[in-house]
């Protein structure tokens, strides 16, 4: 076998090709879609460019492999620099680039988006491109886990993937690809919350990612903590090409290429064998996942282009009942527990999007017509004994499905920009609720069927303007937004929102900048379709209403694009009104939502209120001399209140102290070392109320603890930390590349301390004992809940 592996390594090395490679494309106006002639194409720290011909087309040859810088320039238009290209000798790489006109025709004058900045969104913007995040130390390839790299946004030690920023909760963000809206990203996500252990994205299709966590655009609703714009690659207009991806979890196909002169195509597909993994390893839940992606473009003439984009996953969680050899006192009960609360769950959601773009000689409009639903089902047997009906516990299955279309009209002048739209959606809950646990001691059961129909319509308009030859950049907008789901809510007067931006250079590469606005958010359909057993929308009774957010956020920016550097230090208000609290416990929903499940199936009203508020400081250094790094730094407190408490109290996502640093560096023969370490302050927690949750009335229908809503957050988790590394190779060969790559997340084995697990004493033959001096309990007690081991993953990614 040694001979054998030893040949074939041999044999792979000498098969070696000292070919060169090849980068070509095209380069537009965005503006007009029209050809740019005669543009520069540099690849920085080299000799080697090309120029681009009258149809913007330009070619560059005799390129070693390798990953390089790209630069695009022509008198009159901004720069456009394509970080990280990575130059393989399989195929050419196809490098498209947009220019911008410039407004001024100063000289003198440096304006640069090299990092992201535009006229819509000059502040809080961040970019990342597919090789930063293909290559993250920790992240495996995930979208969700590599923006846990930036300032302002917190992560959790357990294996999810929830996104929260700047002290926000995780259904606060809003996510994009290609305009076209995807409410869902991640497998197994928290209906009416966000979040799940694994991202749906694959990142071998993704061009770009442009992370906006404040000065919102006026043209995107519905969010009040971030938006994500995702750019998929368009599909290869020369000939086929494959990337074949094997993980220790999953197994990733992707495809792209022409499907004729006008059309282009690029599709993925993922497959996970997450069971027989985690049955190996001996735990209670079996989860499997598969997810596809779809991206066509075509060129229905020069003026107008067609994008058809299509997003899904199916997901299915099961119970491991087999118990493992040599199981520990405290293994045991921690699989016990699991057992008792853990649903069994199967869910599946798509997407799909038309977006039609009409260019002008000074615009272009654009018309979205898109669909997506969720479907989520999750039932529970006590003891897990679907024998008979007696035993179930809870029954829920709902659907959620939006039907969206939105218009845009851009105009471009000498120094101005004006955009105006509209937008309406329809959309549908379905919900049929079996419930015995969630009203446990008042003898009630939540059973009931419904469906729910809802209409949400808006329009905005937004202009920006260069001053001061271009030194000063104003940018205002203004939406309302009205639907039926409220009395107050349908008045879309009620929901104005405007929006005010300012960005001035101060020196040729230092800004400064500030942002106000107000925006709104509708709580999710868990909350807006609730009903009760005679049919009542019972949270449209109480006048439910679009959650209001009011921003202030001010900063600095250095840039030094000789180096490839940026410097940005932002502070930061927030302050929540209309947020909704569950009527049952008296907690805001803000406060919801880090475990599978739903959130806000149940009654509220809209009082809470809430602020999040603090510093961002972040150091960045793109690709430079084989060396790239982000080093973020976040001060942030969020506070909400609670009908039920005086003022404001700490949040569910009060970290208070945030840091990331990530850092690689690429040495010779293609070898690359990358590593991210990240501190994150103790998040708070509501303990157990230890009488109401040991009676086995509550007990037999929840099987977990009743919480103490008089002391919600009451008691502060230890801080969390954490290393990642990753080791890449990889091989360039005449037709095909190949790369492999290790991954350790938690290099250390740092056991973070999680919120204490309630569990029932039981007797050696796994019955719950009965406190001797009260018979109407349970004897419970509270053991120690750690999240964190050593995770190594190795990979293999192939291309041809």
């Amino acid at each position: 076998m040694k001979s054998y592996l030893l040949t074939l390594s041999f044999l792979m090395f000498t098969l070696l090709a000292f070919g060169q490679g090849i980068i070509r494309g095209k380069i537009i106006n965005p503006v007009n879609n029209q050809p740019v002639p005669f543009a520069n194409v540099l690849i920085l720290g080299t000799d080697l460019g090309g120029i681009s011909d009258e149809n913007g087309a330009y070619e560059i040859l005799n390129i070693p492999p390798g990953l390089y810088n790209v630069r695009a320039s022509f008198v009159g238009y901004k720069v456009s620099t394509a970080y990280e290209v990575q130059v393989t000798l399989a195929r050419p790489v196809q490098l498209d680039f947009s220019l911008e006109e410039e407004a001024s025709e100063l000289t003198e004058v440096v304006v640069s988006s090299e990092f992201s900045r535009s006229e819509e969104t000059p502040i809080s913007v961040r970019k990342l491109n597919s090789n930063e995040i293909e290559r993250y130390p920790g992240g495996n390839r995930d979208i969700s886990r590599v923006i846990q790299s930036l300032p302002g946004v917190a992560s959790t030690a357990s294996f999810r993937n929830d996104i929260l920023i700047r002290g926000g909760a995780p259904n606060e963000n809003k996510f994009f690809i290609d305009e076209i809206e995807v409410p869902v990203i991640n497998h197994f996500a928290t209906q009416g919350s966000s979040g799940g252990p694994v991202g749906i994205l694959n990142v071998n299709l993704i061009k770009n990612v442009d992370v906006i966590t404040g000065g919102f655009p006026a043209n995107r609703m519905d969010a009040l903590s971030s938006f994500f714009e995702f750019q998929l690659k368009e599909g290869r207009r020369d000939k086929m090409f494959t990337q074949m991806t094997l993980g220790a979890s999953e197994l990733t196909i992707s495809n792209e290429g022409p499907l004729s002169e006008k059309t282009t195509y690029s599709l993925s597909a993922r497959r996970s064998y997450l069971q027989g993994l985690f049955r190996l390893l001996g735990l209670p839940f079996l989860p499997t996942f598969n997810d596809f992606q779809l991206k066509t473009t075509t060129k229905l003439n020069e003026k107008t282009e067609l994008t058809f984009i299509g997003v899904g996953a199916i997901d299915q969680f099961v119970l491991n009942e087999d118990i493992p050899e040599d199981e520990t006192e405290e293994e045991r009960e921690n699989r016990l527990y699991l057992l008792d609360v853990l649903p069994i769950q199967n869910q599946w959601n798509y997407a799909t999007g038309l977006k039609l773009k009409r260019f002008r000689e000074n615009g272009f409009w654009t018309f979205i017509l898109s669909r997506n639903m969720l479907n989520n089902r999750a039932y529970k047997y006590a003891n897990n004994d679907e024998s008979s009906e007696a035993n179930l516990l809870s029954d829920y299955l709902s659907q959620e499905s939006e039907n969206k279309f939105r218009a845009e009209n851009s105009i471009f002048g000498k120094g101005y920009t004006l955009k105006y739209g509209v937008n309406y959606t329809y959309s549908r809950y379905f919900i049929d609720n079996f419930d015995r646990s969630t009203l446990a001691g008042t003898g009630q059961i939540i059973d009931f069927t419904s469906t729910s129909n809802f209409n949400q319509y808006g329009a905005f308009f937004s202009a920006s303007k260069n001053l001061s030859d271009d030194r000063l950049l104003l940018t205002g907008g203004i939406r309302m937004d009205g639907a039926d789901f409220g009395k107050t809510a349908q008045n879309p007067l009620n929901q104005i929102s405007p929006r005010f931006s300012v960005s001035y250079q101060l020196k040729p590469n230092l800004y400064a900048t500030a942002n106000a606005g107000i925006y709104y958010q509708k709580p999710p359909y868990t909350v807006l379709g609730y009903q009760n057993n005679e049919g009542d929308l019972v949270n449209q009774l109480n006048d439910v209403r679009f959650i209001r957010n009011s921003q202030l956020i001010g900063g600095i920016e250095f840039v030094v694009p000789e180096k490839n550097r940026r410097f940005t230090a932002e502070a930061f208000y927030k302050k929540y009104s209309n947020y909704p609290s569950s009527i049952r416990n008296g907690i805001s929903l803000a406060n919801l939502g880090a475990d599978f499940g739903v959130i806000g199936n149940e009654p509220v009203e809209s009082n809470s209120e809430g602020r999040a508020y603090g510093l961002e400081f972040l150091a960045q250094q793109r690709l430079f001399n084989n060396f790239y790094g982000i080093a973020a730094l976040t001060l942030v407190r969020s506070e909400f209140t609670n009908p039920n408490t005086d003022g404001f109290i700490p949040s569910s996502w009060d970290n208070r102290f945030i840091v990331s640093l990530t850092a690689g560096k690429r040495f010779g023969k293609n070898w690359e070392l990358g590593a991210r370490w990240r501190f994150l302050g103790g998040t708070p927690y509501t303990p157990y109320d230890l009488e109401e949750s040991a009676l086995i009335e509550n007990w037999d229908l929840r099987n977990s603890g009743v919480l103490d809503y008089d002391q919600i957050n009451a008691i502060r988790l230890p801080a969390f930390h954490q290393l990642d590394l990753r080791l890449d190779k990889k091989y360039y060969f005449q037709k095909w590349n190949l790369n492999w790559y290790v991954d350790i997340q938690n290099a250390y084995n740092f056991q973070a301390e999680q919120a204490p697990i309630l569990i029932p004493v039981r007797d050696n033959s796994g019955n719950i004992l009965v406190d001797p001096n009260n018979p109407s309990s349970y004897q419970l007690k509270l053991i120690g809940n750690t999240a964190g081991n050593i995770l190594p993953t190795v990979g293999i990614i192939v291309e041809f």
